[in-house]
């Protein structure tokens, strides 16, 4: 319901920033990082642009691993690039090393 809530309050039209902060699984940081360079050059395809992928220099497991700022041109475009077949097929790998993420929309 959370999740229905907040897809009706967006504008589907209008320009989305993200910022993408990812955790991976103790020992699959490059795992991650891996998948990370699969299915990031998928964004280009939706007009999407990756503004920046910085990597953090972690002082404790806390901290992200990496930190991305996206953005999409509508909200339909991220949600086409959320339901690219290409990024979908991707999904093992994304489970296998992501223990989590956080996707902050910008103002």
């Amino acid at each position: 319901p959370r999740a229905q809530n907040e897809a009706r309050a967006w504008d589907w039209s209008v320009s989305v920033r993200l910022c993408v902060l990812l955790w991976p699984y103790p020992g699959r940081e490059e795992a991650l990082r891996l998948y990370e360079a699969e299915v990031l050059p998928l964004i280009a395809d939706h007009g999407g642009r990756l503004c920046s992928r910085d990597q953090v220099e972690r002082q404790a497991t806390t901290d992200p691993i990496e930190i991305q700022r996206i953005d999409f041109p509508s909200a339909n475009a991220l949600k086409a690039f959320m339901a690219d077949p290409r990024r979908l097929q991707l999904e093992s790998q994304r489970a296998n090393s992501i223990a989590r993420s956080d996707v902050l929309r910008l103002a």
